[in-house]
Order: structure tokens, then sequence, then C-alpha cells
């Protein structure tokens, strides 16, 4: 059981990317511990992104796996299906996600 209180199997892998796949998050969120706020599905690359909802500066970008962002935050699991060329976006780690073509 994680933090949200959500049992996840390590079997049961919900993305269909590879737990090992490179997505880009922030220094916010894996060093100063900030919730993720907003997840885009970018269309031209497929790359994931998960941020803390403030602008991103590149200086504080970083590249780590998507298993990464699960284990911090597994209520992103929820986002599994997000389209190519969508986003997500919440205003509190507890609320429930809207969904956008980008």
């Amino acid at each position: 059981m994680n933090k949200s209180g959500v049992i996840l199997l390590s079997n049961n892998w919900l993305f269909n990317d590879l737990p090992n796949t490179m997505i880009l998050t922030t220094k916010d969120v894996l060093i100063m511990k900030k919730p993720i706020l907003f997840v885009s599905h970018d269309e031209d690359d497929g790359m994931w992104q998960f941020h803390c909802g403030e602008d991103v500066d590149m200086d504080n970008a970083t590249l780590v796996s998507l298993k990464e962002i699960v284990d911090y935050d597994i209520s992103v699991t929820i986002l599994n299906d997000l389209p190519l060329g969508w986003i997500a976006w919440r205003e509190t780690e507890s609320s429930h996600w809207t969904r956008q073509k980008n």
C-alpha cells in the first residue's frame, strides 16, 4: 500500500509504456516532494511529463523512469490511458483529474 492507500501489484502494470520508459519531471517533484498536478502525453514524441503545475524551467527538469513516478504517486495510474496529445490536471493531490486535448 502506498501513501494514497492504493495497492498495486508489481505484475499489474497499467501503462502501455514499459516501467523503464523515461519521462520528464522536475526537481520540485522529486526533491521538494511537491504533488503532481499536471500531466501531458506529448503527441510529437509520446513523451510523458509529470509536473507540479508550475512553469517548468529547463534547469529544474530531470528524466526518470515511469515506474519511479508511479512509485512516487500511484494515483497517476488513473491516467494510463491518456491519449497522445492530451493533458490532465488537478487542483490538489486529492482532487479528481480533468482531461483535455492539448
